[in-house]
């Protein structure tokens, strides 16, 4: 795990390999650059800690990383961390001192920091305005922004836009590009080749090493690519209607492939928990992923919004709960099987029956799965991995369906399971996402 490094005599904190070697004694540890900036640290000019990956670690409590789940989706954005605790079934009182044992900052101010980091990077990487950067970042107003700025990094914007580095402005041919920072190292290929097997036809493609895939934002539609960048992040160009809320596009997409997490549990996500439902339930009476695509392309290029004009096989956006659960999947080509347990699931998640949230606890999503549309529990394991349940039950139930009866496990699902064999024992990391595009 990243831990990052304060020296006391100075008042600034470093990213791990910083050149700077300051006396151990005057040194102070930190898990999080919020946390360090709490304390009253401000971040080294030279190794720039806000461009490092820092996940929370393996060790936090379930309610903290459901917690911080939330927070990444922006629940703070326009909420109070007493409604956070409404969520979560507890009091703001007990949430911040959860918080401030096991992560040495409270709520609020982890959305603060995070937030202040999204926009450092932004005002780095890319040439949208102070006015762009603020709303992209999630920031209610500029004034807000620039205040948390100043307080952050003890400069305005403008200051911290003069102090980018000529090599960090990434130029791209249209879209938007900006860098997915990751805990080293990182294996795109196996990522990218998972991604190639299980996608939708229409809404994902993988081609040359990028991965690309059709999104929708308040309806309108978008595009997103992801393929390598260097030794410490990825690259993510977004093809957008708009960059409010860009922060949250950001956080899902490096959600799902992994760039969230440290490499000890780190796996293939999924950008739409509706969509990974839908998918793992369609391939769990199928005979191989070549089928479960046939079907889900049938799904799609009936009841997706169709999207004129891209390229690289993309054409729709994927079917909404509502969508698929006002029409007639009678006209489908899918077992009878597969057509009552989706007709389930749309219900359930209508009803409130079936949550799909990342505050959820796995045991509640899991047992909500399974009673409502009847599938299989390993396939509910399954769901719950691709949505950021990779502790040790979730991974152990999901790898007992690579041999099941039926023979239907492939050899993609054996690399997806793979995947997340080696999770750590302990609570389950945080897993991180945007609000804002429709799932």
């Amino acid at each position: 795990m990243t831990t990052y490094s304060a020296v006391v005599t100075t008042g600034v904190y470093c990213r791990p390999g910083c050149g700077a070697k300051p006396l151990a004694e005057n040194v102070r540890t930190f898990e999080l650059a919020a946390s360090a900036e709490a304390a009253g640290f401000r971040a080294c000019l030279r190794c720039r800690p806000y461009r490092a990956a820092g996940p929370i670690a393996p060790g936090a409590p379930e309610l903290v990383c459901r917690a911080v789940r939330l927070i990444i989706d922006g629940v703070l954005d326009t909420g109070t961390e007493t409604s956070l605790g409404a969520r979560l079934a507890v009091s703001p009182r007990h949430l911040r001192r959860i918080f401030n044992d096991h992560l040495g900052v409270t709520p609020d101010r982890l959305a603060r920091s995070r937030r202040a980091h999204f926009a450092r990077r932004l005002l780095d990487d890319t040439d949208l305005t102070a006015a762009d950067v603020a709303f992209a970042s999630g920031f209610a107003s500029v004034r807000q922004f620039n205040r948390q700025m100043r307080e952050v990094f003890r400069a305005s914007p403008s200051q911290l836009r003069h102090r980018r580095r000529r090599t960090d402005r990434l130029v791209a041919d249209g879209g938007l590009t900006m860098r997915l920072p990751f805990e080293p190292p990182f294996d795109w290929d196996a990522m990218a080749a998972f991604f190639a097997d299980h996608a939708v036809p229409g809404v994902e493609s993988v081609s040359d090493r990028v991965y690309r895939r059709t999104v929708s934002l308040d309806g309108a539609p978008g595009v997103l690519e992801v393929h390598p960048g260097g030794t410490d992040h990825l690259l993510l160009r977004a093809h957008l209607p708009y960059w409010e809320g860009l922060i949250h596009v950001a956080e899902r997409a490096g959600r799902m492939v992994g760039t969230d997490v440290g490499t000890a549990v780190r796996g293939p996500g999924a950008w739409g928990p509706f969509e990974a439902a839908v998918q793992a339930i369609v391939a769990q009476e199928c005979n191989d992923l070549g089928e479960a695509r046939r079907q889900l392309d049938l799904m799609v290029r009936q009841f997706g919004p169709h999207v004129p004009g891209l390229t690289h096989g993309l054409t729709h956006l994927f079917p909404s709960a509502e969508v698929l659960g006002a029409g007639d999947l009678t006209d489908l080509d899918l077992p009878p099987a597969t057509i009552k347990s989706l007709a389930a699931l749309t219900a359930g998640v209508a009803s409130g029956a079936i949550v799909l949230d990342h505050g959820v606890r796995q045991a509640d999503l899991v047992a909500s799965l399974t009673a409502v549309t009847g599938i299989e529990p390993a396939t509910a394991h399954q769901i719950a991995l691709r949505l950021g349940h990779r502790e040790p039950d979730a991974a152990s139930r999901a790898d007992e369906g690579r041999g099941s009866a039926d023979g239907k496990a492939s050899s993609a699902d054996t690399r997806f399971c793979a995947a997340t064999d080696s999770v750590q024992s302990g609570d389950e990391p945080a897993q991180i996402g945007g609000s804002r595009v429709r799932i």
